[in-house]
């Protein structure tokens, strides 16, 4: 039990954290307990918590992914054209994944072959793939999508309320956690995030590493997009901006270092939720939905400095032990 607690500290402080905002606002307004409000914390933490394990994994290796936002959108259309076009919604799931699969690839060769800066290459296929959407579409929307595709992820449960793609994101971060702690591909996505020249040294084929996380990163947007679609029943060039800001968020709350190395499915997981219930939570007591921007750069720039402090602290006690 002591060394669970000791290997998961930060993502039990996050749910603690999570939880003190949840009373905080039961008591302002006793509806944000309500159970049609805890499915809306949950439905509203989808999006975010996929982008968020999908970027959670460039992170690991010391990269970034800003183009999350864009292979969201192209993911949408791409889907929504081949439904509206007729096409077996199960093949055009296939489609859509493949799709944030190629999208992530060519992230992994601007970084792994060309050797650029992952910002940089992330910062000009974010163009480049928003472009693409706006030429793909001429600006419209496409729309009509049919239900045989949006009962797929929109489906309930029962009576519950609980739509499929809540069980969807789910089955993805668990999925990433087994992959981080049960596989030596995890084992080699903190190894060249921690030290990438030491990684390689022990003959972790770093190049093959980065390319699975970036590849990961474009899997999993291209779930986001498919629930997107299913939810919305249309696509646009326009969706996903700023998507990127949320999911870094939710990724640095749940402790996940921004200089690679250091992070956690579950963390993220922690971080996506901590969100939702404040977004969730604002609404409910009635702030201006404007301050949710503010208290999103605040929350990145306190969890980036809280890594920054617990670091030092950690050499300090080392150094005197």
């Amino acid at each position: 039990m002591k060394a669970m607690y000791t290997k998961y500290k930060r993502e039990l402080l996050v749910l603690v954290a999570t939880i003190i905002l949840g009373v905080i606002f039961t008591v302002i307004n006793p509806m944000f307990l309500t159970w049609r409000n805890i499915l809306t914390v949950f439905q509203q933490m989808v999006l975010n918590g996929l982008l968020a394990v999908g970027i959670m994994f460039t992170i690991l290796t010391g990269g970034i992914d800003l183009s999350i936002g864009c292979t969201f959108a192209i993911v949408g259309i791409a889907v929504a054209t081949c439904c509206v076009g007729g096409m077996n919604p199960i093949i055009a799931i296939l489609i859509g994944l493949a799709v944030g699969i190629v999208l992530g690839c060519f992230n992994g060769f601007l970084v792994t072959n060309l050797k650029l800066q992952p910002f940089i290459a992330t910062l000009g296929t974010m163009s480049l793939y928003r472009g693409i959407a706006y030429v793909v579409t001429g600006g419209q929307p496409v729309t009509n999508v049919p239900d045989s595709f949006r009962n797929i992820f929109n489906g309930q449960i029962g009576s519950s309320g609980i739509r499929y793609y809540v069980i969807v994101m789910v089955i993805v971060f668990l999925l990433a956690h087994m992959i981080l702690a049960k596989t030596r591909t995890g084992d080699y996505l903190y190894a060249v995030g921690g030290n990438e020249e030491a990684a390689k040294l022990s003959g972790v084929n770093t190049r093959k590493t980065k390319y699975i996380a970036y590849i990961a990163s474009g899997l999993c947007t291209a779930v986001a997009g498919l629930v997107m679609l299913a939810s919305l029943g249309s696509a646009e060039a326009t969706a996903g901006i700023g998507y990127e800001t949320n999911a870094i968020a939710a990724a640095a709350i749940g402790g996940t270092s921004m200089a690679g190395g250091r992070g956690t499915a579950l963390g993220t997981f922690f971080g996506a939720f901590m969100l939702a219930v404040l977004k969730v939570g604002m609404v409910v007591i009635n702030v201006d939905s404007f301050w949710q921007y503010v208290v999103t750069g605040l929350i990145i720039i306190i969890a980036s400095y809280f890594e920054f402090i617990k670091d030092d602290i950690a050499a300090f006690m080392a150094k005197h032990k």
